[in-house]
């Protein structure tokens, strides 16, 4: 018996059968914890079917059969294709002010003793985010003279990492920024910007699948996990977060996107502000 397909465009190069979908789906879920939903089967195709070109397959159904024998560089490439990549610089700004006005002089007090700051950017992106936290944290640095401060900036997607660690942007991106913090960047000779080296010199940029064991040990008085478990389901975030908890302690300073929550989600948190939680004991 012939396995039901939805229709598609008949000028599509290849099929992707109903069958074929479902186990990309759980492919998805286990190497990213993104939860694709049906209506994202338009967006597996489109960026999917680069693969196949590439590697020269007849159908999805061998592209399937390459994932599942774990081909780690075609893995990798599957993440990449599959994740989202949407940031700016300051985005969420009210998130950078409550560092400049009350995080960041509290940490000053708090840590006096270590003299240690350690920052973690999760799912960094092209690195906008660590990269705006690193010129806040150069701007207040007069409250942490010698002090050990470094930003730990992670994506699962290899290729965005590599833009972020160049610290090259368009004109339009930078402009973004202001007047003020233009300074932090050089103007190249084709119009675009680069990061200046002392704002790159506190990030160190890591390839991290936020589902893998993690390398970290913790002590992050800081967190940026924002906008990233939007593609998650519950229990998928129930766990991320519970691990992210291990790594901070008492008030340290978690931040999470506009359109996330931790209701529900993990109780070792406080909300102290919008979309801005600190670790309870």
């Amino acid at each position: 018996m012939n396995t039901p397909t939805r229709p598609l465009r008949k000028d599509r190069e290849f099929v992707l059968r109903d069958e074929d979908f479902a186990e990309i789906r759980e492919l998805v879920k286990l190497h990213t914890g993104i939860s694709l939903s049906d209506a994202k089967r338009e967006l597996v195709y489109s960026r999917l079917v680069r693969r196949l070109r590439k590697l020269e397959l007849e159908n999805f159904g061998d592209y399937i059969e390459l994932l599942r024998v774990a081909d780690a560089t075609e893995l990798e490439e599957f993440a990449n294709a599959i994740t989202t990549n949407l940031t700016a610089f300051f985005r969420e700004n009210h998130h950078f002010e409550f560092l400049t006005q009350v995080a960041l002089p509290l940490l000053e007090k708090r840590n006096a003793a270590t003299r240690r700051l350690r920052v973690w950017s999760a799912g960094c992106s092209t690195g906008e985010e660590p990269y705006s936290l690193a010129m806040v944290l150069r701007e207040e640095m007069s409250r942490f003279p010698g002090w050990d401060v470094k930003i730990l900036a992670t994506d699962i997607d290899s290729h965005v990492l590599a833009h972020a660690a160049k610290g090259v942007y368009s004109a339009d991106r930078v402009e973004r920024v202001g007047a003020k913090r233009a300074r932090w960047f050089t103007r190249n000779g084709d119009g675009s910007y680069t990061v200046k080296p002392e704002v790159q010199s506190l990030i160190a940029f890591r390839q991290l699948n936020l589902m893998s064991p993690w390398p970290m040990r913790g002590g992050f008085d800081i967190i940026f996990c924002r906008n990233v478990v939007i593609y998650f389901d519950k229990p998928t975030q129930i766990e991320l977060f519970g691990r992210i908890s291990e790594l901070q302690g008492v008030g340290d300073y978690l931040f999470v996107g506009h359109s996330e929550s931790l209701f529900k989600v993990c109780d070792r948190y406080d909300l102290i502000g919008k979309t801005i939680f600190t670790r309870l004991p």
